[in-house]
This record gives C-alpha cells, sequence and structure tokens, in this order.
C-alpha cells in the first residue's frame, strides 16, 4: 500500500471487482485522505462486446451495482449522491468524468490480468496528462505479487513451501477491516450535469436472468447471507467439499471474484479456527491461500495465461481437426458417455456453478480421456462460470494438465466411473441433471454401458438413443495419453 499519499481536495473512487462498501481499501483510503469522495463504475464495452446477450455474469454485475449505488446513497445519508455508472470504454471515461468532477486523483484497486494492468497504465499516463493523480491499492488478495517470495527472492512455483510462508507471514494487520465510515458531507451530491440513471441491460444489448431462480442474491447483502450462513457449515468442509450432492462448499465464489465480499472478512472467519486446530476451517483456508498462489503466478508469469507454465508441456501434440471438434462439441453438451463427466457439464451449462471437484473430473477426461488441447476447456468455463476469475481457471486447467505449477503428474489420470463411485456413490447428483437414469441402481448408474441390456430396458435406457453409449474406453485413452505425454518425459531428459 501507498504510505506517502497527499491530502486531497476531492477524490473518484473506482469501483470494478470490488462491488462493496464495507472493508473497502481504496474507498477508506479516500475517506481518510480527502474532503470529497466520488464513486464511479464503467460498463466496460472492451470486456462486453465478447459476451453472449445472456449471460448470467453482466446480470450478477448489474444487480450489485444497482446495489451499490443504494448503499453509497445511504452511506451518504443523501439521495443525490449516488455512483456514477457509465457505459463505454473504461480508459475515456474515467479520464473524461476525473476531469469533469474536478478531482486531484482516482483511487482504485490492483487488477493483476494482463490486459488490466495494461489498460491500468493507459489510465494512470492520461490522467498524468492532466495533473490528476492514479493511485491503486491491493484488495483482491491478501498478499499479492512479490509479497510471498522464496528466500532467493523468487516466486514460488510450488503451493506447500508458498501456503507455509503465507501462513508464517500473515498478521492481524493482513486481515484487519479497511473502515470506510464516511464524515457529513463527505460523500457530495453528483452535479446535476453528471446525474444519469444506470444503464439497462437491455440499452447495453442483454437479457436479464433471473437470478433468484438460480439461487443467487447478488450484491454484498447476498455475500453476507452466505457467509453466515457457511460460518456454521466450515467446521465440517474438509469432510463434505468433494460430494456434489452435498451441501459442502461455501458457495462465496462469485462473490469473491467480483468483490461482493472481502477475502480479508473470509480469511478472518477462517483464520482464528485454523490455528485452534479446526480441520474444516484449515481446508477452507487453504483454498483461500490457492487463490492468492494462483494470482501470484498470474503476475509474476503472465506467459503462463495464455500457454503452458512449464513450456515443454506445449510440444504435446493434441487431438485435431473434425474428429477432435466433434469430441469438444460433446463434452460442451454433456454427450460423453460418462454420466457424472454429462451431469457436471448439464450443471455448469444451466447454473454457470460447477462443483470443485467436478472441475478437475471434467477437465481431466477433457485432456487426458479425449486428448483435447487444455486451453480449448479453459475457454468454454471462461464463457460459462459465473466465477470465472482469470488466475484460478488458468491454474486449475493446467493443474489438470499437468502443465502448470505444482501440477499433478502426467500419468495421473483420473478415472470417472471410479469418481463417480467414490463421490456420487449413490448417483444422487447423476440423477438430479441426468433424469434419464433415474431408474439405474447405485451399481449401474456410474457406467450405464455395463449394466446388463434387462436392466436397462427396465430402466427405460436405450444406449445411443436417450443416452449416449461411451465417446472413449478409458483404459484405451490412458494408453494414449501416457504416450502424447511421452514427449514431455524425452524433452525433460534431454
Amino acid at each position: 500500500m501507498d504510505r506517502h499519499i497527499s491530502h486531497f481536495a476531492s477524490v473518484l473512487v473506482w469501483f470494478r471487482r470490488d462491488l462493496r462498501l464495507d472493508d473497502h481499501t481504496a474507498l477508506s483510503q479516500a475517506l481518510e485522505h480527502s474532503d470529497k469522495v466520488f464513486g464511479c463504475f464503467v460498463f466496460d464495452q472492451a470486456i462486453l462486446k465478447d459476451l453472449p446477450p445472456l449471460d448470467r455474469r453482466v446480470s450478477f454485475i448489474h444487480a450489485s451495482v444497482t446495489a451499490l449505488d443504494q448503499q453509497w446513497r445511504e452511506l451518504a445519508g443523501q439521495a443525490d449522491a449516488g455512483l456514477l455508472v457509465r457505459q463505454g470504454h473504461a480508459v475515456t471515461d474515467i479520464v473524461k468524468l476525473a476531469k469533469q468532477l474536478g478531482v486531484q486523483a482516482v483511487f482504485t484497486h490492483h487488477d493483476d490480468e494482463p490486459q488490466s494492468l495494461a489498460r491500468d497504465a493507459q489510465v494512470l499516463g492520461e490522467l498524468a496528462n492532466i495533473g490528476i493523480a492514479f493511485h491503486s491499492f491491493k484488495d483482491h488478495v491478501v498478499f499479492e505479487r512479490s509479497e510471498v517470495m522464496t528466500q532467493s527472492g523468487t516466486a514460488y512455483g510450488v503451493f506447500t513451501p508458498y501456503k507455509n510462508a503465507w501462513l508464517k507471514k500473515i498478521t492481524p494487520a493482513d486481515l484487519a477491516e479497511r473502515r470506510t465510515s464516511a464524515k457529513p458531507g463527505q460523500l457530495p451530491v453528483v452535479p446535476v450535469a453528471l446525474r444519469q440513471s444506470i444503464p439497462t441491460l437491455k440499452s447495453m444489448g442483454f437479457e436479464s436472468v433471473d437470478l433468484s431462480a438460480l439461487h443467487i442474491e447478488a450484491g454484498s447483502a447476498g455475500a453476507q447471507a452466505l457467509v453466515k450462513d457457511f460460518a456454521k457449515r466450515m467446521a465440517r468442509y474438509e469432510e463434505t467439499r468433494n460430494f456434489p450432492s452435498v451441501k459442502g462448499p461455501s458457495y462465496l465464489s462469485v462473490h469473491l471474484r467480483f468483490g461482493t465480499v472481502s477475502i480479508r472478512q473470509l480469511a478472518r472467519l477462517a483464520y482464528p479456527a485454523a490455528l485452534k486446530g479446526d480441520e474444516g476451517a484449515q481446508t477452507w483456508l487453504s483454498e483461500l491461500i490457492w487463490r492468492d498462489f494462483y494470482h501470484q503466478v498470474m503476475f509474476h508469469h503472465p506467459h503462463a495465461m495464455r500457454s503452458s507454465f512449464k513450456a515443454e508441456y506445449d510440444a504435446i501434440e493434441w487431438e485435431h481437426g473434425k474428429a477432435a471438434n466433434a469430441l469438444f462439441q460433446a463434452w460442451c453438451e454433456g454427450r460423453t458417455g460418462y454420466p457424472l463427466v454429462d451431469a457436471a457439464m448439464a450443471q455448469i451449462n444451466q447454473t454457470g456453478y460447477m462443483h470443485n471437484r467436478l472441475r478437475m473430473v471434467v477437465a481431466s477426461f477433457l485432456v487426458k480421456d479425449l486428448g483435447i488441447d487444455w486451453r480449448w476447456g479453459e475457454q468454454y468455463f471462461a464463457l460459462h462460470l459465473n466465477d470465472f476469475d482469470l488466475a484460478a481457471n488458468n491454474g486449475g486447467w493446467q493443474w489438470a494438465s499437468s502443465s502448470g505449477c505444482d501440477a499433478q503428474p502426467y500419468f495421473r489420470i483420473f478415472n470417472p466411473i471410479n469418481q463417480s463411485e467414490k463421490f456420487d456413490p449413490q448417483g444422487k447428483f447423476i440423477k438430479r441433471y441426468l433424469p434419464q437414469l433415474a431408474g439405474l441402481s447405485d451399481k449401474d448408474i456410474h457406467a450405464p454401458w455395463l449394466a446388463k441390456p434387462l436392466v436397462l430396458q427396465a430402466a427405460g435406457i436405450e444406449l445411443g438413443k436417450n443416452y449416449p453409449l461411451p465417446l472413449v474406453d478409458h483404459a484405451n485413452a490412458r494408453a494414449k495419453t501416457l504416450l502424447r505425454y511421452s514427449v514431455v518425459a524425452k524433452k525433460k531428459t534431454a
């Protein structure tokens, strides 16, 4: 954090992936170092142009920004002191707003995605040209960039030593709440000439998604409801987190992604219990540390956002052509013939959410059973996941493909049938998303093609008609994968 901040007459706080007022570093700093504070959000066309009209995330962001605007007015104590919300291009609109408001500085938070760093560098330059300061702060993670390094001063490439260093470094100050109480008049009314209503989804070219039907409540209110609920279940997290039909996860990932909840609040919830030996809290805290880990990997190794972290894995020859496209399409649509994989793909396609265990299962299946380049799957998740986060999504896919830092060995290949039997033993999750298989027993539901013909007939299943035959034989696919990855072993020994 920049400890040498001047005092300003007025500051503009630029909200991005931090859509809340509580425990908000940039707002806290603005209130401390400025007499007047304005707030803004830009629906950036540079991002929106690549999204489909029916995008759940845009509805979530829109609802969260609407809630944030109301909360800002309440904090200000006056209805005309709302958020300035624009649709356009972030660089242009932020510079224009700062100039129109006559502020001396713009405050925001770090965003270490490569494109975001380029955008912020441009904003910094254009603001400097007109004499306006630009201050950015850490907020999205607990530790960032080069805060947790090896003794030799390099970035960690293996998680466990990173986690140990993270735990050794953490202090109460790192997790302390960033206070955001405003003095009377500190959040002024928006000048009449700049007042605009929040753009509607329709005006931006998007259709409204019924978030309540997906059991999602946007904004900080939705996040706090989930925090309260998970606090009662956290102790059981370790024993429940791998079973997709059980209420084990926190379901806070989308809120973390868009900053409707503070990472510090969640770490404050887990850390004290973890210190006391609570296994559930320890495991969940590890998940939060993984998130920090992937973000520091992204910062130090931006090339890994486009290619393999381990360069030798780019020598692998993936399936290609029409056959590969057909295999990929079947995977996308949940038509692989492996029920757990298909149910997981139905979950993401219908809801935008996928259980973490299933993310590993479907990723392993695409890469190591079908032989498809991990980047295809990464891009599909990027388009469909409500909680899509570049660093974590890339890290997860490279872990599954064995090409990333601290990834599983390439010869470790998930058996989709074993995963199904272990983590969905009664087929409850499968039946929820593949109701056509509901008539099968706990034994037969994991691999319908192995069931006896009379069993399938009694369950009303005709393989190849109302449920597909397997795209590949797992044992054969495993053998092909070991051969495919042998190029990596050869490069390592060369």
